[in-house]
């Protein structure tokens, strides 16, 4: 029996357990509306493709399955490729599926087309960033292809891939049986472990060190060893610093969490992994901001520190850093295996003499003693501290958070508590504006009985403002804080402290700063919205918007002023090299 491949692909994603399809249409994409119209898949339009990745890129973390992004041929893939290439940084799944010129028009340079020096290649724009771009060449071979597409983005180190169909192949028939045979397809593949021998090793340089540290990164939230990680850290009493990415690994209340390192960690943050005599590295790439653009004196000194690298993808192990011993494993089975080792090894765990739970506590009471003037500030506009400490405050233990560039990035990873696993999204690698209000409808998709609140800067809301249309069309309930101080602040800071001039990244208008009102805006889209006039209304705003369980927008006018640092970036060396300007805050 033959089937439109269109009405044959719904039913495998039927299959599959996919709920949700992210996208907007396209003449070359309508075939599969059509279809998903008698579909139980929830098709999520949007009005801009960089909002579809995003949002799926979100319900994919926030779902910890793999996501579906439906895009139209052209400028339409093009919009969508900010937001695929910022979930292949943070090693996100997501299978984009994307509509093409028809197969018989090769070379013909049809409507849409990229086509100035290649022909028929569309697919080739994605290369360079997703885990493989394939086009349907032969109609026969989609179900193939799609049961490929899903099993690579899903296997090894998790990331994006591309299926470019011509939009011809969508309406051609098949017989069903090629899709019956990938049914017979495996859909869990076994993942590497780390084998015995080798665990013993680590365990047993762990257990002689004198002040070994645990690094994470994203790596071990998406391969979800977050308990196992606990686990393990507590049996051998060993803190646990992490990477933005790592951010939520460990709650920020353990006794064993030290916090995020490099350019926007501590000091004390820092000192213990440059100290340390042995690290663990789990998950993470050792990013550049996290590592302070890898100078030794401030985050990692790997000429007397021994560094132990486990990752799921080898090429990370050793990228930046000479490794000890190196393993290719999945960070949930090699942490049971080291939890299985320890436990044999050390029956009876292993306490320190160097006492850093103590150390961690007094640390604690220190930040905060720091940051209380700005956080119980009564000024407006608002201290960014005080927006972070009322946000806190007024969310439930595992609300989930996105957040985008700037304050709402750094200043949450070295502030803002986390306490569950998972439950911060934010866009490490490529640092993404526009990623975090997009981002909150698939974590609300994907946790529909969770808080879901985007802390994100004017500039950053003011990429996509269309995600309030999707929220309002579909219901979802997400609540926008947009931190607003009427510039790219991050940016005018440094501009500012090394080139005396914020041209180009604050917003005037007849020499006045300028802000839309987001509020209203948010009204025209018919969602709710607040302008916060002064510091006292702002917590209380936010709990009505928790209560009342529908979009909202709180606009909370921010005063321009830089996330603190201790760690290094090798910017402001490029900027000023006989200097150590950084950031300033602007008036």
């Amino acid at each position: 029996m033959q089937k439109l491949i269109s009405e044959q692909l719904v039913s495998y994603l039927e299959k599959r357990g996919v709920e949700y399809v992210f996208g907007l249409c396209g003449h070359t994409n309508i075939a599969v509306l059509a279809e998903l119209d008698k579909s139980k898949i929830q098709f999520i339009n949007v009005r801009h493709e960089q909002i579809a990745s995003h949002a799926a890129d979100g319900y994919a973390r926030a779902k910890g399955e793999t996501s579906v992004v439906l895009s139209h041929l052209g400028p339409g893939l093009t919009n969508a490729a900010t937001g695929v290439a910022n979930a292949a940084l943070d090693s996100i799944p997501m299978v984009v599926i994307a509509g093409d010129v028809p197969s018989h028009y090769y070379g013909k340079h049809p409507h849409q087309e990229i086509n100035l020096h290649a022909d028929g290649s569309q697919y080739e724009v994605y290369r360079p960033f997703v885990k493989r771009a394939w086009r349907i060449d032969k109609a026969e071979l989609f179900p193939e292809i799609i049961q490929k597409a899903f099993q690579l983005a899903e296997s090894g180190r998790p990331g994006p891939v591309l299926v470019s169909v011509p939009m011809d192949i969508f309406s051609k028939k098949i017989d069903t049986s090629l899709f019956e045979n990938i049914e017979r397809h495996t859909r869990l593949i076994a993942k590497p472990s780390l084998d015995e021998k080798q665990a013993e090793e680590i365990i047993h340089k762990l257990a002689k060190a004198e002040r070994p540290v645990i690094y994470v990164g994203g790596g071990v939230i998406s391969a979800n060893a977050t308990a196992e990680l606990a686990a393990f850290a507590e049996h051998f009493t060993i803190p646990v610093a992490h990477s933005l990415m790592g951010k939520s690994a460990l709650p920020d209340d353990h006794p064993l969490t030290l916090g995020m390192t490099g350019f926007w960690g501590t000091a004390f943050i820092n000192e213990q992994t440059r100290e340390a005599d042995h690290i663990l590295a789990l998950g993470t790439r050792f990013a550049e901001a996290d590592s302070s653009s890898w100078y030794p004196e401030y985050t990692f000194d790997f000429s007397k520190t021994k560094l132990m690298q486990i990752d799921i993808d080898a090429s990370e192990i050793g990228r930046n850093y000479p490794v000890e011993v190196g393993a290719v494993a999945d960070l949930k089975q090699a942490l049971s295996t080291l939890n299985q080792i320890a436990k044999q090894l050390y029956p009876n765990g292993i306490r320190r003499k160097y006492d850093i739970e103590s150390r961690i506590r007094r640390y604690r009471q220190e930040f905060q003693q720091q940051i209380n003037e700005n956080a119980a500030s009564d000024a407006f506009p608002m201290k960014p501290e005080r927006i972070l400490a009322d946000v806190r405050e007024a969310l439930p233990r595992d609300a989930y958070i996105t957040t985008d560039v700037g304050w709402n990035k750094n200043g949450v990873g070295q502030q803002f508590p986390i306490y569950k696993p998972g439950s911060i999204l934010t866009p490490g690698g490529y640092a993404t504006m526009g990623f975090g209000s997009a981002a909150a409808l698939g974590a609300k998709l994907a946790q529909p009985d969770k808080v879901v609140v985007s802390l994100i800067g004017d500039g950053g809301f003011g990429q996509n403002p269309s995600v309030l249309a999707t929220a309002a069309e579909e219901g979802i309930a997400v609540i926008w804080v947009i931190m607003n101080n009427n510039a790219y602040g991050t940016i005018a800071g440094l501009e500012m402290a090394h080139y005396g001039t914020t041209y180009g990244t604050i917003f005037k208008r007849d020499g006045e700063l300028y802000s839309p009102n987001f509020a209203e805006i948010a009204k025209g889209y018919g969602i709710k919205g607040i302008k916060i006039e002064a510091a006292a209304d702002f917590k209380k705003a936010l709990k009505q918007a928790i209560a009342a369980n529908e979009p909202v927008v709180l606009d909370v006018a921010m005063r321009n002023e830089p996330v603190p640092t201790d760690g290094h970036w090798n910017i402001n060396d490029i900027y000023s090299p006989d200097s150590k300007k950084s950031h300033v805050s602007i008036p």
